[in-house]
């Protein structure tokens, strides 16, 4: 476990934290400059701080994003001998929610968190600590999880609704001659409201005996590992099925048919967007060649793992997931994040039984989790879906000369 690059990063993190509040500060002293003499301060200052201090929450989120990250692989990749033992408290909350756990399984009576989501008061099972879905969500990254590319909202309540504006409908801000003049009425953005309802989604497996006679990490281990893992698909298909109800397909079969495909995105979120296709139509566009047998789908010179067209991501998805339509394989372009939202409502729980579920028969136990979340469609225009069975190569088009 490399503890010194993570140490480099915590404390590139606090630099760039102390960066930002320190160019904070002094916005916050020049307003008061002005406001005092409001020639205090040119309108040149002004713009370097704002550029200064834009550039450095961009340099402390990305630090921040880097040492998440290189926490969640150490954790995923920690060594038995560098696994330190838990403190007094956290080991009392982790022993307790294994010991209501095997009390659970084992038909025993203890506290359940009523978290459902209508109030009708029913018990829904064991809520698991969010310490632990924090652990989960760290595996669900290490899987092929869509989740990563769109918008994710964390919500309290079971139903709500939010409003959008599209890129291609916002409008300028109004100019206003002087402090009592009117806006126009005609100015009114055109408003999108959307609504999502927390659905319940669940998986059943079977507790073996042994397991749980097993040790508390084990115990952990194991529900993590599989929640994980229904979690990835589950929301890899309700997220593949918002994307598959959006709206214009073409059809695409020749490369200036995909830069086509990119002109039908508006300019303004071209720079986050990315392509997106199945593993089938990622290695058909592999194969796609220019007039002198180069590919045109070229890696990233920072990374040759990852290919890009145009200088845009191209992202795999398994075919399992994104599949063929009539032999057609998907290719997607545009900004997911402005397309589709999930409202997680971050409540994981579990319940089990020794009857239902074909237990009775078994003489086994069956654990159900349940995952509150619900996928919605928002701007429709930021995420072109198209498709193609074949893109032919690129031909020569110089005419020899004349002799």
């Amino acid at each position: 476990m490399n503890k010194d690059n993570l140490n480099k990063l915590k404390a590139a993190l606090d630099e760039a934290g102390s960066k930002v509040q320190a160019l904070q500060d002094k916005r916050a002293a020049m307003i008061l400059d002005l406001k005092n003499d409001v020639d205090s301060h040119s309108q040149e200052e002004l713009v370097q701080l704002k550029n200064e201090l834009d550039k450095a929450l961009a340099i402390r989120d990305a630090a921040e994003e880097a040492y998440t990250d290189e926490r969640a692989n150490q954790i995923v990749n920690m060594k038995e001998e560098d696994k330190q033992p838990l403190t007094a408290k956290e080991q009392d909350l982790k022993n307790k929610f294994v010991t209501d756990f095997k009390n659970m399984m084992n038909g025993k009576i203890f506290n359940q968190v009523d978290s459902s989501m209508d109030g009708s008061g029913s018990s829904a099972g064991l809520t698991i600590p969010q310490d632990i879905q924090t652990a989960i969500h760290s595996l669900v990254r290490q899987y092929d999880s869509l989740q990563d590319y769109v918008n994710v909202e964390a919500v309290g309540t079971a139903t709500g609704s939010r409003v959008y504006e599209k890129w291609a409908d916002i409008t300028p801000l109004s100019e206003l001659d002087d402090e009592g003049a009117k806006i126009s009425d005609n100015d009114d953005p055109k408003l999108l409201t959307v609504k999502y309802t927390i659905k319940r989604y669940s998986g059943i497996n079977t507790a073996t005996n042994s397991l749980l006679k097993d040790t508390a990490e084990n115990i952990l281990a194991w529900l993590s590992g599989w929640i994980a893992k229904k979690v990835v698909v589950t929301r890899n298909t309700k997220i593949l099925g918002a994307i598959d109800a959006l709206p214009k397909k073409p059809t695409l079969t020749k490369w200036d048919d995909i830069i086509d495909l990119e002109g039908k995105v508006d300019p303004a979120i071209k720079k986050t967007s990315i392509f997106m296709t199945n593993s089938s139509g990622f290695t058909a566009l592999r194969k796609v060649k220019d007039a002198m047998g180069q590919y045109l789908m070229t890696p990233d010179v920072r990374n040759p793992a990852v290919y890009t067209i145009d200088g845009y991501r191209v992202v795999e998805i398994s075919d399992k997931w994104l599949a063929d339509n009539a032999g057609a394989h998907p290719l997607y372009f545009g900004d997911l994040k402005q397309a589709v939202t999930l409202f997680d409502r971050e409540s994981m729980s579990l319940l089990s039984t020794n009857i239902g579920g074909g237990a009775f028969e078994t003489d086994s136990t069956k654990v159900r989790v349940i995952d509150r979340f619900d996928v919605v469609a928002t701007d429709t225009e930021a995420f072109i879906p198209g498709s193609f069975k074949t893109i032919a190569d690129q031909k020569a088009n110089i005419a020899p000369s004349a002799s």
